[in-house]
């Protein structure tokens, strides 16, 4: 999937319409598109219960699960998932660590990882010198 915020975040909250369209023009599988604004939030509140849990996928599959966060904030649907950010937000250690862009601001979720992760996620941080 590709960066989910590289054309800029709207100031208003796309209709689900708008968001379809938006997502099918800009490339993101059809898995996403169908999923719309609930299955995007529903994807998010699963991605913060497995971090919650004990993350133990790799770094790709976490930056994956980061782009759906992105997703969220371009569309502009961030007040609805502020309680899982809450949550994603407080497992997550080496701040300093920018380990995705998925926009060109910077959200609070691509710095730093979660504190409890498998050993997969941890040699691919190592690997990437983000240790």
């Amino acid at each position: 999937m590709a960066s989910a915020i590289s054309g800029g975040r709207p100031k208003d909250v796309m209709t689900d319409e708008e968001m379809t369209a938006y997502l099918r023009d800009n490339g993101y599988p059809e898995h996403v598109i169908r999923a719309g604004r609930q299955g995007l939030i529903e994807r998010y509140a699963k991605f913060v219960a497995e971090v919650e849990r004990g993350y133990r996928f790799g770094l790709e599959d976490y930056r994956n699960d980061l782009d759906l966060r992105g997703i969220i904030a371009m569309l502009g649907i961030d007040s609805e998932v502020a309680d899982l950010d809450r949550r994603f937000e407080a497992m997550l250690i080496h701040r300093d660590k920018r380990v995705w862009e998925s926009s060109a601001a910077a959200p609070f979720w691509d710095f730093g990882y979660p504190s409890s992760t498998g050993t997969l996620f941890l040699d691919d941080i190592h690997n990437e010198g983000l240790s």
